[in-house]
């Protein structure tokens, strides 16, 4: 995806972020997550691209910087003020290690107030571990439910469940051009519907070279929550994914949430680690803030 398409849709998106090349990296940066998110780190930008960043950062007046990096380039991002906050073990090619890196430029973003809840949230979804993993029963939908893989017909559906569910997020999912171009290259959405209306999605975002894929964007409209759909969306995720030859499936959860941090848990999931303050989400009529994310993996 070139860096003028990228920049089209974010900026028409509500979160403003923007996402872009810087060389051959591909960075998400503006004031909503008041943040840099090294998505994508190329060898050949390293190590200039840490100061490129440090550089970005300190003209917006940023927060934070996170960033997503092999472990060969771990050691060096330590050195220049970055602190590991999550990791995955032989994550590329099963090979290295990914590894989910802070730097922060403001103290006050590095602590989180609702510390003791998180660690609550997280010894009770801990204490639930692969409840669910070994089930090979298929789960079932409520009556007059329907679940499909998505296509081009769903993306404006798609678009206004999520602008529906989340005032803030820090993708442009409310973006149909967005999601009709993630959908061509990367991503794979999937949605249950009722009467011909999505009223829960879910979607798998692939490296195909890699073999690695994130499991995201779970949505379930409030008056059909309870009916377990994320569950079962993610159930058809990884069915889906192992077709696909995947090897690891990661998620970046809301650490404040019980649900889906069980969810990832009784699947089998383990915890790699916790990212302070990462990030601007929240769901309508709440107030928007930063969240910290938990990091949860698995090894297909």
């Amino acid at each position: 995806m070139t860096q003028q398409i990228y920049n089209m849709m974010a900026k028409n998106a509500v979160t403003n972020d923007v996402i872009e090349y810087i060389d051959n990296s591909v960075i998400q940066h503006g004031r909503y997550n008041n943040r840099i998110y090294l998505m994508k780190l190329s060898r050949e930008d390293f190590p200039n691209i840490i100061y490129k960043l440090d550089k970005i950062a300190l003209e917006n007046r940023y927060s934070k910087i996170f960033a997503k990096i092999s472990s060969f380039a771990k050691e060096k991002f330590i050195e220049n003020g970055y602190t590991i906050e999550a990791s995955i073990p032989r994550f590329h090619n099963e090979q290295e290690e990914i590894c989910f890196m802070g730097k922060y430029f403001d103290e006050s973003r590095r602590i989180d107030n609702k510390i003791e809840d998180i660690k609550k949230i997280l010894n009770i979804a801990k204490s639930k571990t692969g409840i669910l993993e070994k089930t090979t029963a298929e789960c079932n939908l409520p009556k007059g439910f329907k679940y499909e893989i998505c296509n081009e017909s769903h993306i404006n559906k798609i678009a206004d469940l999520y602008r529906q569910i989340f005032d803030t997020y820090p993708f442009p999912i409310y973006n149909p051009e967005y999601i009709r171009k993630t959908m061509n290259e990367n991503i794979i959405y999937f949605n249950i519907m009722k009467d011909d209306k999505i009223v829960a999605m879910s979607s798998s975002e692939m490296d195909l070279n890699l073999q690695i894929v994130e499991m995201t964007d779970f949505a379930t409209l409030p008056e059909y929550q309870g009916n377990g759909f994320a569950l079962y969306l993610l159930y058809k995720m990884e069915n889906e994914m192992r077709r696909r030859n995947m090897k690891i499936m990661y998620t970046i959860s809301r650490a404040a949430s019980y649900g889906i941090n069980i969810i990832f848990a009784k699947m089998g999931y383990k915890h790699g680690g916790t990212l302070t303050n990462n990030t601007n989400i929240s769901v309508t009529k709440m107030i928007s803030n930063f969240e910290s994310m938990h990091v949860w993996y698995r090894q297909i």
